[in-house]
């Protein structure tokens, strides 16, 4: 059936519990089921007094569950109802599709609101930018990124013989010295890779590597053993060899200080938790010697010392005591499972 005129207000009607008035007094308080009740205004209330309905404000005003007559009552008045018709401005249940996010409070909308999903799932956005659900993983799987346009996804780590990054070192003319941070050295992973990609140093000289435990305070500094062979361009090959030095001599050339040749190269530690057998490592690559000709160089040594330490710490530094050039170099740390 169509409804011709005003659409009908949707309130909270109540009648309040009967109240007995009091000779000379004009205010009394408001009660349904004996609970107070507070109306919104005394224009939200039908109050009739002696069979009169009276005029909200000139007759009564309303502050909290109190109503308060414009005059006292005498032994004799009859307060017949108090009718408390609720929010008449209250539009009852939303249309579907009106309610936008202007309309909820901030941090209104708790978990229980929320919908309910897939034990696992994360909630992501896909490419259009709306909301959408990342599949759950298994055990043991990491989440991972694809960048931007993709959805992120939960994949297995790469099993034994895959290397994994680490950590990333971005040099600087300003640092001489470099080490990676102890905590990547865990059992999770037995070979570690350092790749040197285009760097540069501020002064000719050898790179060396000096070894340590996590939280030794001074690095090793004997039984260093190690061989390193150069093929350069404008020479014949040189080589370099130590067995009992203070430290390992990665480059068996010095590498030129010119910002316009790089050195690329890279280190492998074999097993340094390993506390059965000494450490060893091997490095290969491309460098520039100190006439700026390109130098191919293969190094190889072991540590000599207790073979019973677990090696974390790994310094690279210059015999010269220049610095790593900011030149856009880094040095990557890769490590390897089983």
């Amino acid at each position: 059936m169509a409804y011709i005129g005003r659409k009908p207000q949707i309130g909270n009607f109540q009648i309040c519990d009967a109240i007995s008035t009091v000779n000379a007094q004009a205010a009394y308080t408001m009660q349904v089921g004996s609970v107070n009740v507070l109306p919104e205004t005394a224009n939200h209330m039908i109050v009739s007094l002696n069979g009169v309905i009276q005029a909200p404000i000139s007759s009564y005003t309303v502050s909290g569950s109190t109503i308060t007559f414009a005059a006292n009552l005498v032994t004799g008045d009859v307060i017949n109802f108090i009718q408390i018709l609720g929010d008449v401005l209250d539009l009852g249940v939303p249309s579907d599709g009106t309610v936008t996010s202007g309309k909820i409070a901030n941090d209104a909308v708790t978990l229980a609101k929320m919908a309910s999903g897939t034990d696992g799932n994360i909630i992501s956005y896909d490419t259009s930018g709306n909301p959408v659900a990342v599949a759950t993983g298994n055990d043991g799987q990491v989440l991972t990124s694809a960048g931007a346009g993709a959805v992120p996804a939960f994949e297995t780590l790469p099993s034994g013989g895959a290397y994994v990054k680490l950590e990333t070192i971005t040099l600087s003319g300003t640092v001489s010295t470099v080490e990676f941070n102890t905590n990547n050295f865990t059992s999770t992973y037995r070979d570690y890779k350092m790749i040197f990609s285009n760097v540069n140093i501020t002064a000719d000289g050898l790179i060396y590597m000096r070894i340590g435990e996590a939280g030794q305070a001074t690095l090793e500094a004997s039984n260093y053993r190690y061989a390193s062979v150069g093929l350069e361009a404008d020479n014949d090959t040189v080589s370099r060899a130590g067995q009992a030095d203070t430290k390992f001599e990665i480059t068996p050339v010095n590498l030129n200080a010119s910002t316009r040749y790089n050195n690329n190269f890279e280190v492998t530690i074999y097993n340094p938790l390993d506390t059965g057998t000494y450490l060893a490592y091997s490095a290969n690559g491309m460098i520039n010697n100190q006439s700026n000709f390109a130098t191919t160089m293969i190094s190889a040594g072991q540590y000599g010392g207790d073979y019973a330490k677990q090696f974390k710490r790994f310094t690279f530094y210059f015999a010269s005591g220049g610095d790593w050039a900011g030149t856009g170099g880094t040095i990557t740390l890769l490590g390897r499972a089983n």
